[in-house]
């Protein structure tokens, strides 16, 4: 397994552009790197950073984010990703990483499943025919007492498993997972063929692996097990230097 480290949060220290951080991130031998939001970013600075080093941009965010679970923002979201397919292209397949949205008051589950599965169909398609891939991500988020509505690695696989499709896949992020402590195994169960990334961080504080609780030798056991191969998502906040930081993830994840 390889990392692909988050570059709004690492390689920071003297790089104030993005293009600067893809190139530290070469130099510390991470082969992957990943970003949130697009439309502000100087593309063409990334790319060629992107270029010249060989490192892979992995993901990025579709924006604006939008709900997947109320049908008023169904054609909002399929415009989004209309205009982050370009985007996906030029970087060589990226991820395309979108978010369920809040939960709806008084609406049933049921009835809010159905709808983001039916537009993730949709950009499913789309992204499939355009040769790029979304990638739905379970967050834990609370916002006036309501959580996202894909909030759990076991309830995004549903989805994602409902949908079927090669366009869509689960961006599993284990720091989300512990904070609902959603067992990763029994989550997961067969599914691990409809994961397309996995992220990491420790909890609490969302620092690197082995600052927390996060049993990380029994997260790794579980993710080979059931065949993931991927690149790890380093989407944390490093608590010491870079280099240290990625010495002490290897370690704990034992890729050292």
């Amino acid at each position: 397994m390889t990392f692909a480290a988050c570059i709004e949060w690492m390689f920071t220290k003297g790089n104030d552009d993005l293009a600067s951080r893809v190139r530290a991130a070469h130099a510390a031998g991470v082969p992957g790197v990943e970003f949130h939001l697009w439309r502000e970013k100087d593309l063409d600075a990334i790319e060629r950073a992107l270029n010249d080093t060989g490192v892979r941009l992995v993901s990025f965010c579709v924006e604006p984010r939008c709900s997947l679970v109320d049908p008023a923002d169904r054609d909002k979201v399929l415009a989004a990703i209309a205009d982050a397919i370009p985007v996906a292209q030029r970087f060589k397949g990226a991820g395309m990483v979108v978010a369920s949205g809040f939960t709806r008051p008084d609406v049933p589950e049921q009835e809010q499943f159905d709808a983001a599965v039916s537009v993730l169909r949709r950009a499913a398609e789309m992204a499939h025919a355009a040769g790029t891939v979304v990638w739905l991500e379970p967050v834990y988020m609370l916002l006036h007492g309501q959580r996202m509505f894909v909030d759990t690695i076991g309830r995004g696989l549903d989805i994602v498993a409902a949908v079927d499709s090669p366009g869509l896949r689960l961006l599993a992020d284990v720091y989300h997972a512990a904070q609902t402590k959603e067992d990763l195994a029994s989550a997961i169960g067969a599914r691990m063929r409809y994961v397309g990334h996995v992220q990491v961080a420790d909890t609490p504080g969302r620092h690197e692996p082995g600052t927390g609780t996060i049993a990380w030798p029994a997260v790794m056991d579980v993710l080979r097990s059931k065949g993931y191969d991927g690149p790890i998502g380093l989407e944390y906040f490093p608590s010491v230097d870079d280099a240290e930081s990625l010495a002490l993830t290897r370690r704990a994840l034992g890729l050292a």
